[in-house]
């Protein structure tokens, strides 16, 4: 059976907010004006070092490495405040894994807060492979960073859900077929939405098996 895998900030779970109160605490320390929360949602997607560049960037100023490791030691510690999976995230996942699918997570997050986020959220028992933006040399839009889910999986195919045009930008440099899911924080265009999580069990169903996407293979060491 082909597998799933799940991007996770902005698709498996809204942290916006915790990543916000993250941010504006490292730009406040500075004495920057802190950014509101619809702001920091259209950051985020890229890792943190991007979304720091992103945000020192909206503020005039720019971000270095004592900020990012500013940044990276107060969201270790501070993970999961409001941080909650989607509603409808959690039965779409039973459902998923009841029906046999492996399911995995691909993410440009760090790997500690995302192993620590699983956890506290009780999402970890779903997945049989997480893969972190600093797991691999690579990070999505490369292929090669979703090829390491794919791995772990032992999976040939799979699906990638995603809200964000690195999600779908990964999948087609391997010739998977993706789901952009609306709820999320980014865009993109891809062959198939969703609009909430409970669609993903009927969708992924649909999608043919051995459904290759052609398209512009992507692949950007990073």
């Amino acid at each position: 059976m082909r597998a799933v895998i799940f991007d996770l900030d902005g698709t498996l779970i809204d942290s916006a907010p915790d990543i916000a109160a993250v941010l504006n605490r490292v730009l406040m320390a500075d004495g920057l004006e802190p950014l509101a929360g619809d702001e920091v949602r259209t950051m985020i997607g890229d890792g943190a070092k991007v979304l720091l560049e992103r945000a020192f960037a909206a503020r005039g100023a720019v971000a270095g490495a004592p900020h990012l490791a500013a940044f990276i030691a107060d969201y270790e510690a501070n993970p999961v405040v409001e941080t909650v999976p989607y509603a409808g995230i959690v039965q779409a996942l039973a459902l998923l894994a009841e029906a046999g699918y492996p399911l995995g997570v691909c993410t440009n997050k760090p790997i500690g807060p995302t192993r620590r986020i699983l956890d506290v959220l009780g999402l970890n028992p779903f997945f049989g492979a997480v893969v972190g933006g600093d797991s691999t040399p690579y990070r999505k839009p490369d292929p090669r960073h979703l090829a390491v889910a794919l791995d772990e999986l032992a999976a040939r195919e799979a699906v990638m859900i995603g809200d964000h045009e690195n999600d779908i930008l990964a999948a087609t440099g391997l010739g998977q077929p993706s789901i952009f899911v609306r709820w999320g924080y980014g865009r993109a265009e891809a062959s198939y939405t969703a609009d909430t999580p409970m669609e993903l069990p009927g969708l992924i169903r649909e999608i043919p098996m051995g459904e290759e996407i052609s398209g512009v293979v992507s692949c950007i060491s990073g």
